[in-house]
């Protein structure tokens, strides 16, 4: 049997600026962009991508960093995991760090970034949920000098696509100064692609809980009813303390908004069992978000 290996991409470019990348993806739409290519090599390996170029990022140190503006962080598209992951940066959004230290395997979290993640959309990546869950928004090069922004659940949801030319290059995300919390289960031990994930973020000058569901559907869910009922059970001017009964209730309330019975059958027949995946992973995410709100409101 004759095997082919994946073509190769026709150029690649290496720009040192973003305007220079900008430049680089107009003259050649059908370019793409890369920093780590974590997802990007694992797709033109297996086959299921051939780009006619690469514009890499790599050299842009504008989008390796961070800064502070209007009470919000703007974080660099070329952030890797590691470095989300030290210490300092814990301090600023502790649960995209606790997301970036559990993305994968040091190789992995090394390399990967946090705009790859994001232009990537799979299901089961980890930052995703915790931005869905912190409302943040994408800041968006485009041809010409010009830059607009959108919220970063436009893009995951596919209803604001990236325009030719265009790149991602910052994500601005609130400074809440609350708790906020990632957990996620995986199938096996250590590092590994989530099978479930919950990401949630007290906002007490809102007086609201945030959720985000993630890798149980195309993109992270926000059960916003669920969101609603708890927050009006917290005593936002005490301890904000809840009872294991509320918290319980809580995680079954998140499930089964991101984890619903199938369609009944269309003939009007009595519906199958619900099939026993469904039931675990309804358990898994009841679970995560049960914790993940006990842990945000004891921190």
């Amino acid at each position: 049997m004759t095997t082919h290996a994946p073509q190769a991409a026709q150029s690649v470019t290496l720009p040192t600026s973003i305007e220079e990348a900008v430049a680089a993806l107009t003259a050649m739409p059908a370019a793409v962009p890369v920093a780590g290519g974590t997802d990007l090599m694992a797709a033109v390996n297996a086959g299921l991508l051939r780009p006619a170029g690469l514009v890499g990022l790599g050299r842009i140190s504008e989008i390796r960093g961070w800064q502070y503006l209007d009470g919000h962080a703007l974080l660099g598209a070329g952030l890797t995991h590691a470095r989300m992951g030290r210490p300092d940066f814990a301090a600023l959004i502790p649960a995209l760090a606790a997301a970036a230290r559990a993305a994968g395997p040091p190789q992995i979290r090394n390399a990967g970034t946090l705009g790859g993640n994001i232009a990537t959309a799979a299901p089961a990546g980890d930052s995703l949920p915790v931005l869905a869950a912190l409302e943040a928004a994408l800041v968006i090069a485009g041809p010409g000098g010009g830059e607009r922004e959108i919220p970063v659940s436009h893009l995951l949801a596919g209803r604001e696509m990236l325009h030719p030319g265009e790149l991602i290059t910052f994500v601005r995300v609130p400074l809440l100064h609350a708790p906020q919390v990632f957990l996620k289960a995986t199938g096996r031990t250590g590092p590994g692609r989530a099978t479930a994930s919950v990401a949630l973020v007290l906002d007490p000058a809102r007086r609201g809980v945030r959720c985000a569901v993630g890798a149980v559907a195309p993109m992270p869910l926000r059960p916003l009813e669920a969101e609603q009922w708890v927050a009006s059970l917290i005593d936002w001017d005490a301890d904000r303390a809840l009872s294991p009964d509320a918290l319980h209730a809580f995680g079954e309330y998140v499930a089964a908004a991101c984890v619903p019975d199938p369609a009944p059958p269309a003939d009007g027949q009595e519906p199958p069992p619900v099939p026993p995946a469904i039931v675990h992973l309804r358990r898994t995410v009841a679970v995560l978000a049960r914790r993940a709100l006990g842990r945000a409101l004891t921190s």
